[in-house]
């Protein structure tokens, strides 16, 4: 868990994690310097629970992005699996039960990761909406055009998180869970997404993210997309994905090069180019946004 000033809701994602179901866990936070309660708030929850469990690092002061994967690097920690959390959600009882019951039936030699939908609710914990349901394969053809998974919501295996350590160096510093289910998928991992909620994602004036199913949402991705923002997300991630094509199976190589080379070619051929890479998005709209961000150049 990743922490920075989070004192007004920390206490009932903790309470959350000691009502979990399975109780086999650690917790392991990295603080990105925080000045509010909340180390205090932290080391009262260590003191009431075994200390040998739970532990307090201050993190790289760099953004939530390198926090979280300064903990997938912490050479101490040690797990089969691994699980990220925000400091301002609260979980569902089962929901590490729920996600080790589906990873553990996947061969342990192969990097898989499960994500889920997610509960919103404002900040007295009124349940607002839920996130947008989402129904074709998670794969990397979909990974490089979206992220499917909120990071507060991903486990993943020993083997994925291998793969992280060897390519968060050159990840890029803005989304650790887009970039989780981008190289999982990309190495030929196992994706699972589960359509049913397992957090109660917390709604308020301090999410660095915050939901993405609302109409305001919708219109900022449009934003993004004409202003090119999408385009740089996509540049930052293939000049990352290059470095590691070694990694990659021959199916995901071609995808990938075919949508590499079709962002520097004419309309046409980019059109060509793309529709034979087979990158989709998840939804009918996201699709036809995806196709008008194709012929603006945009992606």
């Amino acid at each position: 868990m990743c922490t920075y000033n989070g004192q007004s809701y920390l206490s009932e994602q903790l309470e959350s994690f000691t009502k979990q179901t399975h109780q086999n866990w650690q917790l392991w936070v990295s603080d990105d310097g925080s000045e509010d309660e909340t180390l205090a708030m932290l080391d009262e929850y260590r003191v009431q629970h075994s200390p040998k469990h739970i532990s307090i690092l201050n993190g790289p002061q760099q953004g939530s992005t390198k926090n979280f994967f300064s903990l997938v690097c912490h050479e101490e920690i040690e797990a089969d699996y691994f699980a990220y959390s925000d400091q301002d959600d609260i979980w569902d009882n089962d929901k590490l039960e729920r996600g080790l019951k589906l990873l553990e039936k996947l061969p342990k030699e192969i990097p898989s990761l499960y994500c889920s939908r997610t509960r919103l609710v404002d900040e007295k914990n009124n349940i607002i909406g839920f996130s947008p349901l989402f129904t074709k394969p998670p794969n990397f053809a979909n990974a490089l055009t979206q992220n499917i998974g909120g990071g507060n919501t991903m486990l993943f295996n020993k083997k994925a998180r291998e793969i992280l350590i060897v390519t968060s160096e050159n990840s890029p510093n803005q989304n650790h869970d887009w970039w989780t289910y981008l190289v999982i998928s990309a190495v030929g991992g196992n994706v699972i997404y589960d359509p049913n909620p397992t957090i109660s994602y917390r709604q308020h004036s301090n999410n660095q993210v915050g939901m993405n199913s609302s109409f305001s949402a919708r219109l900022k991705r449009i934003y993004f997309l004409l202003k090119g923002q999408y385009k740089i997300w996509n540049d930052n991630h293939l000049r990352a994905l290059a470095k590691y094509k070694d990694l990659l199976p021959n199916e995901n190589l071609c995808v990938l090069d075919k949508f590499t080379k079709a962002r520097k070619t004419p309309l046409f051929e980019r059109i060509k180019l793309c529709k034979s890479s087979g990158i989709y998005r998840q939804t009918f709209f996201g699709n036809l946004g995806l196709l008008i961000g194709i012929i603006l150049n945009k992606v």
